[in-house]
């Protein structure tokens, strides 16, 4: 991928890789940095969205200071032909903060849809986990629920 970068990709993202500004108009601060106009930034993250270089432009909130102490990853088996239709629907879920599918590593680990849900106690978690469980219904075949340790510095997109 570096070496399909421009030098202005390359310096929006060196500019944005801790975060965009925290200021009221951070696409106007990244301009006046980078001699642009907000316009071209804006069009130039659309362009690499687009194109698969960057997924999203998104706050990072950091749950525990939010006061969500309960982090439950749960991982679930689902029915191949399903998930692409119950994941869409549970990605959806206002308490889903991720949702995506991943391949199975049979025989040790047989899930392959995983749905991030935070609460502010671990009954909550449960019962959000619950309540995705009744979406899932019998294309459900398994789950687990994986609980943080610890957290984990969340980053974007970075040069190396």
């Amino acid at each position: 991928m570096s070496e399909s970068l421009s030098s202005i990709d390359r310096a929006l993202i060196a500019a944005t890789q801790s975060g965009l500004p925290l200021v009221p108009k951070p696409y106007h601060a990244l301009a006046a940095q980078l001699g642009l106009t907000a316009e071209a930034i804006m069009a130039r993250l659309s362009a690499m969205q687009a194109q698969g270089m960057i997924r999203r432009i998104a706050a990072v909130p950091n749950h525990y200071a939010l006061g969500y102490q309960a982090n439950g990853m749960s991982v679930w088996d689902v029915v191949d032909a399903e998930i692409d239709r119950l994941g869409a629907q549970i990605g959806a879920l206002s308490f889903v903060s991720h949702c995506y599918r991943r391949p199975r590593r049979l025989p040790q680990w047989p899930y392959n849809l995983f749905v991030m849900v935070h609460g502010l106690d671990r009954d909550e978690v449960a019962h959000k986990v619950a309540q995705i469980a009744a979406l899932l219904g019998e294309a459900g075949r398994g789950q687990q629920l994986l609980y943080s340790s610890q957290i984990l510095k969340k980053t974007g997109l970075r040069l190396v």
